[in-house]
């Protein structure tokens, strides 16, 4: 399997397939994605900090309030300690008139109760506050991603996987407002508290605050020299849990192609394999990720070692009080771990940074051609005043995927309301891309289509695309009951006007027979009902959105006789009176169509009917009389 199949199951069924992500929780030192333009995309990300700056200043406040409390109390501890040191000690020794001051310590312990009930509350606003901006950040930017994906246009989504956009929308959204929310509070507190202890360290003796700072760059060392060796295993354990996500994606849902053809001893060699790869490379990521807080530990317990030789010492001179020792140790306690953490966060604010430059990437795409004014509107819809709908034409339509490889060269084609147009032609001929320009999906690169006298770049692309119906051999169901998918074809329909469609659509005795009936659940794929039967729920769907123009595309094709005869029976209900077209795979069911344009390297090489097509003995009578002989289709020039 190559990296590329690297994918996660979607939700909703769907079959887009996207990156697996990472394992790894917040403590661990994991590789960050680096951005292209990290100084760019953090500023740009930072814009959306701007409209909430007010709260931002409130959040600074009280994480410098919450953490200045938490850092004086070490100290104020101490006076209690040497209070209670000096009363005990003179006990002992029988110093006249000494005793405990306990009315003393308890002030003390008051005073700290007070300052770390105001420490948590001022963390818990702190952590409130940010939770909204965090979240109101992320919902912006939700909003924007999603009208920015229906403005994008199709050639987008056919050029990219599901699974990668879907990437872009939530889980590097999701990485965004974690950081927001948990991070940018953490480095705020981690560096007040840095800031903070170094200087209520210097307060009680600047020779002990400079034993425990020469510990610091044996942390950094020992940090670096681990986060290097365990880059590389992580890089392969996020590779391993890719490929595993999409082998186990891949398997599940083609298990039953996997029992048809005995393949599943190959199946599980692979996963064996991937799973090798995964366990090899995990565990040597964690044990190694892992030997940071250890080493953190013993290299901050010889910080703690020589404090308290040293700070014995002093004490034995009278230079400090051995309360201030107590404190001391507390303070070299907390002096460590915000630096760790300070460390961690730089690495995942980079890995943030990343996942908003991936969000401003699919923002920053290029979208649809602009609709036209709304002057240019107003004409165009003073054109659609037509006795008839559903005319078409082709005028010099030129086409191409890439500028590069133009497809479509010069068609002209001209449809009369109500008339069936079948499209016929080998696979690449241009069949479903002619379709595709019809409904504007993509723009032409020369030429124009007219829909009832009116260029469709003058209709809003709602309004266009309201007067096709499509049956595809491709069924659209959803996730929902029969009667949600039959009444997604128009907005506020009635049931009565679902049974009716139903009915017209040779759909409503098989739906009643049903269980539940109309309120059967349809699950993710439909495969709780026949094939025929989507395809007739489908063209029930057509009929109740009531078209000018219909595009079927071989409904037929994967049914058996029985049920092509229903469904043949609903799509002559369906075509009735509408402007009909037809990509046509198995000839003999377009015989009777008023017209048809016979296509070959994106041109439309002949067109008549039936009979004209055949006595001109070209190439269409080639490919209908293949279907009725043993002879193989002929081999397209």
């Amino acid at each position: 399997m190559s990296e590329k199949n690297s994918q996660i199951k979607l939700p909703g069924g769907g079959r887009g397939r996207g990156p697996g992500g990472p394992g790894g929780g917040p403590g661990m030192m994991l590789p960050a994605e680096k951005a292209k333009d990290f100084k760019g995309t953090l500023r740009r990300l930072i814009r959306y900090l701007r409209p909430r700056q007010v709260q931002l200043i409130v959040i600074f406040i009280m994480a410098i309030a919450s953490t200045v409390f938490s850092i004086l109390s070490p100290k104020i501890m101490g006076k209690a300690t040497t209070k209670l040191f000096e009363g005990a000690y003179g006990k002992l020794t029988g110093v006249e008139g000494a005793f405990i001051d306990f009315g003393y310590i308890n002030d003390i312990l008051l005073i700290l109760g007070g300052l770390y009930l105001f420490s948590a509350l001022f963390s818990y606003l702190q952590q409130y506050i940010m939770a909204g901006v965090a979240q109101k950040v992320v919902y912006d930017m939700r909003e924007q991603i999603n009208l920015k994906l229906e403005r994008l246009p199709l050639k987008y989504f056919d050029s990219r996987t599901h699974g990668e956009i879907l990437s872009r929308a939530t889980n590097d959204v999701d990485n965004i407002s974690t950081t927001l929310q948990q991070s940018l509070t953490q480095l705020i507190t981690s560096i007040v508290t840095i800031i903070g202890v170094i200087i209520m360290m210097l307060t009680i003796s600047p020779w002990l605050t400079l034993i425990t700072v020469v510990t610091l760059p044996l942390s950094f060392v020992a940090i670096l020299g681990i986060t290097k060796r365990s880059q590389t295993h992580f890089i392969g354990q996020q590779k391993s849990l890719g490929q595993l996500n999409g082998h186990v994606e891949e398997m599940y849902t083609g298990h039953r192609i996997i029992k048809a053809f005995g393949r599943e001893k190959e199946s599980l060699r692979q996963f064996n394999t991937i799973n090798d790869d995964l366990y090899n490379s995990g565990w040597r990521a964690q044990f190694m990720s892992g030997m940071i807080m250890p080493l953190m530990t013993f290299i901050g317990n010889l910080g703690y070692v020589l404090v308290c030789v040293v700070g014995g010492i002093f004490v034995t001179k009278k230079m400090i009080d051995v309360g201030d020792i107590q404190a001391f140790i507390q303070y070299s306690r907390q002096f460590t771990m915000p630096i760790t953490q300070t460390a961690n966060i730089a690495n995942i604010i980079q890995s943030t940074v990343a996942s908003a430059e991936r969000v401003f990437e699919l923002l920053d795409e290029e979208e649809e051609v602009p609709e036209k004014t709304a002057a240019v509107k107003h004409e165009a819809v003073k054109h659609e005043a037509v006795e008839e709908e559903g005319a078409v034409e082709f005028r010099h339509v030129k086409f191409g995927y890439k500028e590069d490889a133009i497809l479509i060269e010069d068609m002209n084609i001209e449809v009369s309301p109500g008339q069936t147009i079948a499209i016929v032609g080998p696979t690449g001929a241009g069949k479903t891309t002619m379709i595709n320009l019809l409904m504007r999906f993509y723009e032409l690169n020369g030429g124009q289509i007219l829909i009832d006298g009116v260029d469709i770049t003058d209709l809003k692309r709602s309004d266009l695309r309201s007067k096709f119906g499509m049956v595809l051999q491709d069924t659209w169901l959803f996730n929902g009951t029969i009667r949600d998918n039959i009444a997604y074809g128009r907005e506020g329909a009635s049931e009565a006007d679902v049974v009716r469609a139903a009915k017209a659509a040779h759909a409503d005795h098989f739906i009643r027979t049903l269980p539940l009936g109309y309120n059967t659940v349809l699950n993710e794929e439909a495969s709780n009902i026949s094939q025929g039967q989507k395809q007739l729920l489908t063209i029930a769907r057509a009929i109740l959105a009531d078209p000018s123009i219909l595009i079927l595309d071989e409904a037929t094709s994967s049914v058996d006789t029985r049920t092509e005869v229903q469904i043949q029976k609903a799509m002559n209900t369906l075509m009735e009176g509408r402007t009909s077209f037809v990509i046509a795979h198995r000839l003999s069911t377009i015989r009777d169509a008023d017209l048809i344009l016979v296509m070959n390297k994106g041109s439309v090489i002949e067109k008549g009917n039936h009979e004209e097509l055949m006595a001109q003995n070209g190439f269409y009578a080639d490919l209908y009389n293949s279907q009725f002989s043993e002879e193989a289709v002929p081999e397209v020039s």
